[in-house]
C-alpha cells in the first residue's frame, strides 16, 4: 500500500519545509523506493501563473504543463522524478473544482460545505498523485504555518487521510524553528512546543519533529522537545543551516532521518546509496576555488527566487566544470546607453531569462547588443530569445522599429507576435503554451553540439512567438534558426554559429536541469564563459 508523509511547518515561514521534503524524497529514492511529491498551497489563486514574481518567486512548469509553486523545482532537482498536474493544489483550485461540480449538479442538491466537500476534493487530489505514478511513498508538503486560518481545510483533509489509510501507512513531519538568544546564549524550545500544541489542536500528532537552527543544538534541547511534544527521542532531527542546500540530504541522514521514517512506516528497504550525491557535494566544495562571472539581466532581480531555477541551473553547470558561478544580479532598468559598458565590462557571459511586459526591455536589448558586439557568451531564455531577435532585427537586419506585439501593438514590424489563432481578447490565466513540446535541431549548430541529439522536448511557458514573416530577412542577415517544431511552423531556437556561444531558446531549459545532471545548454554556456575567463589576466 502507498505510504503517505505529510510535512507541516511551525513558528515562522521560510524554514525550508520544501528542502526537507525534497531531501527526504532523495533519501527514500536512494533506498530503492518510488517517490512522488506534491505541495498544497493555501492561497486562493487557482495557480501562481498570474502572480507577481515579487510576490511568489518563479512559476515552475511541469512536463504536462501545470503552472506550480517553486518548491516543485526543489522536488524535481532532488528526487529527479518528473512531477505533474497533481503535484500542486491551491485553495483556489479546490474551490474552483467544487463550485464547478456544484453547478453541474454532481452533489445532487446537497448543501456544499467545507466538510465533507472541500476536504474530499483535497483528499482525492492527494490520493491521485500516488495512483498516477504508482508511488511507494507520497510526500505532501502543506504550505503556510500552523495557526494560519487558510491552511485549516488542508490539515483537516490530511488528518482524515491518516485515519483512512491507517496510522501505520501515514506519517507527520513537523518542521519548526529553534531560535538562539544571544543575550542568554541559549536555544529556546518553547516556540516548537507551542507550535506542536497548535498542531495537536487540529487533531494531528507529529511523528517526527525537524528543528531548523543556525548552530548545533545541545542534547538537552532534543530531550526536552521529545518529552514535551510526545515523540520518540530519535524522532527529533536537527536541520542546521548549510552553505549549500544540496548538502541537506547528507546532513539529515547523519541523524538517521530516512531510517527513522522507514521504521515508523514499517518499510523494509536497503541502505541508502548516496555515493553519487556525496561525490556531487564534494565537487561543489572543490568548485569554490575558482569563479566565472555571469551577468543575469532581468526585471525581477529584486527577488532572486523569481529566477530560482535559472540560478540553480547555472550552479549545476558550474559543478560540472568544477567552477563557482558568481551571478551578478543586474536590473535591466539600470542599463542605458551611457551605462551598459560600465555595468557589463567585467562579465564572462550574459544570460537574459524569461519575463512578461515592457518594463526593462530596452535595457535587455542593450545588454544583448553588448554581448553580440563584444563576442561575449550569450544565452537568451524565452523572453531572452525574443529580445535577441528584436535586437538582431534592429541592429543587423536594419529593421529599425522592430519590436514585439507584446510591447508595441502599433509597431509596423512585429518580429515577435501572438501565436497563430490567438489575440489580445483572452484571459491571462492558463492561455500560454505550457509544458513539453518537441523541437527538431538543425545539423552543424551549437544546439546540435550541446544536445548531441536530433530531436528534443523542452518545457514552455509563453504566449508570443517568432513571426515567420521575418524568417527570410533575418536568416539572410546571418541569424540561424537552429531549432524548429517538427512541422516547421514554430521557431524554437536561434543562434549565431560563428560565436563560442550565442543561443536563444523559446522554452525554459532550466526546469530540466539537475545538480548531478546539468542541462546541456547551461553546460555549454558556462563552458564558453569559462574560456573567456581563462583568457583574462588573473587578478592580483
Amino acid at each position: 500500500m502507498t505510504k503517505y508523509i505529510f510535512v507541516t511547518g511551525g513558528v515562522v515561514s521560510g524554514l525550508g519545509k520544501g528542502i526537507t521534503a525534497a531531501s527526504l524524497g532523495r533519501l527514500l529514492k536512494a533506498r530503492g523506493l518510488k517517490v512522488a511529491a506534491q505541495k498544497l498551497d493555501p492561497y486562493i489563486n487557482v495557480d501562481p501563473g498570474t502572480m507577481s514574481p515579487y510576490q511568489h518567486g518563479e512559476v515552475y512548469v511541469t512536463e504536462d504543463g501545470a503552472e506550480t509553486d517553486l518548491d516543485l523545482g526543489h522536488y524535481e532537482r532532488f528526487i529527479d522524478e518528473d512531477l505533474n498536474k497533481f503535484s500542486n493544489l491551491t485553495t483556489g483550485k479546490v474551490y474552483w473544482n467544487v463550485l464547478n461540480k456544484e453547478r453541474r449538479g454532481e452533489y445532487l442538491g446537497s448543501t456544499v460545505q467545507v466538510i465533507p466537500h472541500i476536504t474530499n476534493e483535497i483528499k482525492e487530489f492527494v490520493y491521485s498523485v500516488g495512483k498516477k505514478t504508482n508511488a511507494d511513498v507520497v510526500i505532501t508538503e502543506i504550505g503556510g504555518t500552523i495557526g494560519d486560518i487558510e491552511s485549516q481545510p488542508f490539515l483537516e483533509a490530511v488528518r482524515q487521510i491518516s485515519l483512512e489509510v491507517g496510522r501505520e501507512n501515514s506519517l507527520f513531519i513537523h518542521v519548526t524553528l529553534v531560535p538562539y538568544l544571544r543575550g542568554s546564549d541559549e536555544h529556546k524550545s518553547k516556540p516548537t512546543q507551542h507550535s506542536v500544541k497548535e498542531l495537536q489542536g487540529m487533531g494531528i500528532n507529529p511523528n517526527i519533529i525537524v528543528l531548523r537552527c543556525d548552530e548545533h543544538l545541545e542534547d538537552s534541547i532534543f530531550q526536552k522537545i521529545a518529552l514535551f511534544c510526545n515523540v520518540k527521542s530519535d524522532c527529533v532531527i536537527e536541520n542546521i543551516t548549510l552553505p549549500d542546500l544540496y548538502e541537506a540530504p547528507l546532513m539529515l541522514e547523519r541523524s538517521n532521518f530516512s531510517e527513522v521514517v522507514c521504521r515508523e512506516l514499517g518499510l523494509v528497504t536497503r541502505e541508502p546509496d548516496l555515493t553519487e550525491w556525496q561525490d556531487m557535494v564534494n565537487s561543489i566544495k572543490k568548485a569554490r576555488t575558482r569563479c566565472v562571472e555571469i551577468g543575469l539581466v532581468g526585471k525581477y532581480v529584486g527577488l532572486h527566487d523569481a529566477y530560482l531555477s535559472v540560478a540553480e541551473a547555472l550552479h549545476h553547470a558550474g559543478f560540472f566544470h568544477n567552477v563557482h558561478v558568481n551571478i551578478h544580479w543586474i536590473d535591466s532598468e539600470e542599463i542605458r546607453p551611457e551605462t551598459v559598458g560600465e555595468i557589463l565590462q567585467d562579465l564572462d557571459g550574459i544570460i537574459v531569462p524569461g519575463g512578461f511586459g515592457y518594463r526593462g526591455i530596452e535595457g535587455m536589448i542593450l545588454a544583448t547588443k553588448y554581448a553580440r558586439e563584444n563576442h561575449l557568451p550569450f544565452f537568451g531564455i524565452c523572453l531572452g530569445m525574443q529580445i535577441s531577435v528584436i535586437e538582431y532585427a534592429r541592429d543587423v537586419a536594419g529593421i529599425k522599429d522592430a519590436d514585439s506585439g507584446e510591447f508595441n501593438e502599433q509597431c509596423a514590424h512585429k518580429v515577435i507576435d501572438y501565436m497563430p489563432g490567438q489575440s489580445e481578447d483572452i484571459d491571462k490565466g492558463g492561455t500560454l503554451r505550457l509544458g513539453a513540446y518537441p523541437c527538431v535541431i538543425a545539423d552543424g549548430t551549437k544546439m546540435a553540439e550541446c544536445y548531441g541529439a536530433k530531436e528534443i522536448a523542452e518545457r514552455h511557458r509563453h504566449r508570443y512567438e517568432f513571426n515567420n514573416d521575418y524568417r527570410e530577412i533575418l536568416t539572410q542577415n546571418g541569424l540561424t534558426l537552429s531549432g524548429l517544431s517538427p512541422d516547421g511552423r514554430l521557431v524554437e531556437t536561434v543562434e549565431l554559429t560563428d560565436r563560442p556561444f550565442y543561443v536563444g531558446v523559446q522554452y525554459h531549459p532550466e526546469f530540466k536541469s539537475r545538480p548531478n545532471k546539468p542541462h546541456p545548454l547551461f553546460k555549454g554556456f558556462v563552458g564558453a564563459a569559462l574560456e573567456i575567463r581563462k583568457g583574462k589576466p588573473e587578478e592580483k
